[in-house]
């Protein structure tokens, strides 16, 4: 397999070499709205859902409820196609860790989906999941367009020091972070295969 240095690419490594020199990372307000897809980029890497997956998750985009404790964050970004075009009505289904590292596998705590809107935007309000026993921090999500296949993978946070220890993590993964008011702000552009 060749090395192609896409811009998407570049930016990431980029990313990556300023966290390791300890540099500031940039809030997601100063991000770009779109990703730079524009240079043909492959679509997002896939990952596995894991055990933990349950099928008819409510939609709902917060997924707060009375009782969870953690450190709200809102996850937000935009579905697009390999040409850089919004995906509307675009499938955004996320489930994750307590602040216990524990997953609900009886109900749908902490588990939920959304539709994009017209412009391809997905947002849901949650809390940051904690490490558990050989594991980063980490949300699972599938992203599936209007009849197209279903994309599952996993979005991870920067400067973890466990990402380096979880043989899953993988940095072209890794969600821009900044702030929103009291709440962290992760943001993440899926780019998905239509056919």
């Amino acid at each position: 397999m060749s090395f192609h240095p896409t811009r998407r690419r570049l930016l990431t490594a980029s990313a990556a070499a300023g966290a390791a020199l300890g540099l500031p990372s940039v809030a997601c307000a100063e991000a770009p709205l779109t990703p730079a897809c524009h240079d043909g980029d492959e679509s997002t890497v896939a990952q596995t859902e894991g055990p933990f997956f349950k099928p008819r998750s409510p939609e709902r985009a917060d997924l707060i409820e009375p009782g969870i404790k953690g450190r709200p964050i809102i996850l937000a970004g935009q579905v697009l196609d390999r040409a850089c075009r919004p995906l509307a009505r675009a499938l955004v289904d996320l489930w994750h860790a307590d602040d216990n590292g524990d997953y609900d596998n009886t109900g749908f705590r902490l588990r939920g989906h959304v539709f994009t809107d017209a412009e391809g935007r997905y947002r849901f309000r949650t809390i940051v999941p904690a490490l558990y026993t050989g594991r980063t921090r980490h949300f699972h999500l599938k992203v599936q367009p209007a009849g197209a296949r279903v994309l599952t993978t996993q979005l991870y946070f920067p400067n973890e020091p466990m990402n380096r220890r979880d043989g899953l993590f993988r940095s072209d993964l890794v969600m821009r972070m900044g702030g929103a008011g009291e709440d962290l702000e992760g943001r993440f552009d899926f780019v998905v295969a239509t056919r």
